[in-house]
């Protein structure tokens, strides 16, 4: 059984990928900053701060792991802006440990980055879908920073680590941070329905387009990437993208299609973005053609769910 060591664990994305990798075959020995839930569900669990070169270094020679998949990450924008120092520090100089661990103690290891549609920044200026060819123009400290772990990943690529960068654009789905606007929304509905919120719905900008994906097609992407292990001169950097945009007001439209209650939205200067970009669509041929993935998942679907989840969190702190 193949042994798959996955930073990030206790995140969104590592939580749902925990079973996912499990169902398809994978001993996942999952690392993390912080003790793991007693729910977890990872067959291993080490406790880790990719900032800590040594400690990074004798976990991956306590896991021995064939495959790695690096979520571990500062992933939220505006945070990024508030905390820039620890956003490059794990971000950048996390990946360079993570990478000279795998040197030292795995070499053999097929490692799976998942950076960032962010990374594009000003390049959706124009409007396109854009393929992996494009320049990478970011806008904020969280896409600079991926843009330099990339920079990273493809010099031990080069040195002979194999592996490959994807690019996921915006995914969503239950167990997703309000932090983040669709899992906002769920929530201030959920709270509302409940009674817990005035009927008046915070919003940021509404007007900005979007490619979204399901958090389950992402993990999707991430199994069939990890395959091409076996398959020699595959592309070393993808788009895991739906080629579809979608403005933030029609999914907002969507949520509240779901909720009997009377609703009011109101614009919160508080959630506007200093670097937000009006359209924001990827063009995943690239990734399609090397491993025949496809987004399969609505977003009708995806947005009941998440919101049936909010539903579930308000009911249990009520």
């Amino acid at each position: 059984m193949p042994r798959l060591l996955l930073t990030g664990a206790n995140g969104f994305v590592g939580k749902i990928l925990t079973r996912r990798l499990q169902d398809v075959g994978y001993q996942v020995i999952a690392l993390s900053s912080s003790e793991p839930r007693a729910d977890h569900g990872a067959d291993e669990h080490l406790v880790c701060d990719i900032r800590d070169a040594d400690a990074l270094e004798q976990a991956m020679a306590q896991a021995k792991p064939s495959h790695v998949v690096h979520l571990a990450a500062v992933s939220h924008v505006p945070t990024s802006f508030k905390e820039p120092l620890r956003t490059w520090q794990t971000n950048v100089m996390g990946s360079m440990n993570l990478l000279e661990a795998i040197r030292l103690q795995a070499p053999d290891a097929f490692v799976l980055f998942p950076s960032s549609s962010e990374v594009y920044g000003a390049a959706f200026k124009s409007g396109l879908a854009l393929d992996e060819l494009t320049p990478c123009e970011p806008l904020n400290p969280y896409a600079a920073s991926k843009v330099a772990a990339e920079s990273a990943f493809r010099e031990y690529f080069r040195q002979g680590i194999k592996g490959v960068i994807a690019r996921p654009f915006n995914h969503i789905g239950a167990q997703q941070s309000p932090d983040f606007v669709s899992a906002s929304f769920a929530r201030q509905i959920a709270l509302i329905e409940a009674g817990q919120q005035a009927p008046v719905l915070k919003v940021g900008n509404l007007e900005a387009t979007r490619d979204f994906l399901d958090v389950q097609d992402v993990c999707n992407a991430y199994i069939e990437l990890l395959k091409l292990a076996d398959k020699p001169g595959h592309p070393n950097c993808v788009n895991i993208a739906s080629g579809r945009s979608l403005q933030i007001r029609q999914v907002l439209d969507l949520m509240l299609s779901l909720s009997s209650a009377t609703i009011t939205v109101e614009l919160d200067p508080e959630r506007l973005r200093p670097s937000d970009i009006p359209v924001a669509l990827g063009n995943s041929t690239r990734l399609m053609q090397c491993t025949g993935w496809t987004p399969s998942i609505p977003l009708e679907q995806t947005l009941k769910e998440l919101l049936d989840y909010w539903r579930e969190q308000v009911k249990h702190t009520d």
